[in-house]
């Protein structure tokens, strides 16, 4: 089944407007609190193949929303993504798909990686 891993969301407009999509797609969602920064990708993704870490983290959440789609073929994505914009979801800028390699990584490093790619992106533009 589809699942949305969701970062520092709670509370906004993209919240309010992003629920009845998610709702109408079957797609499932997770809140990722703070504490829960240093599981793994692949636990949060609720993959059995990955342990539950013992640390919490203890730092603040991110500056920014951050999104994880889980178990998305490719035109449930192309579907989700569109009925997003036809929605008016505000941008999420850093999104990923649990990948082999990203699973294996914790919250704060998916989140230092899609940030460096992100302001990458953000050069090239200008």
């Amino acid at each position: 089944m589809e699942t949305v891993l969701l970062y520092q969301i709670k509370g906004t407009k993209t919240a309010v407007l992003l629920k009845p999509v998610l709702l109408k797609l079957g797609i499932r969602v997770r809140i990722v609190e703070p504490e829960q920064y240093l599981q793994s990708i692949g636990f949060l993704a609720g993959n059995k193949a990955f342990a539950e870490s013992p640390e919490a983290y203890d730092g603040a959440g991110f500056d920014e929303p951050m999104m994880v789609m889980v178990g998305f073929s490719e035109r449930k994505l192309d579907l989700f993504l569109t009925e997003m914009r036809r929605k008016k979801v505000p941008p999420i800028a850093l999104k990923a798909i649990v990948t082999t390699q990203n699973q294996a990584w914790n919250s704060l490093q998916l989140y230092r990686e899609l940030k460096e790619e992100h302001e990458k992106m953000k050069s090239y533009r200008k």
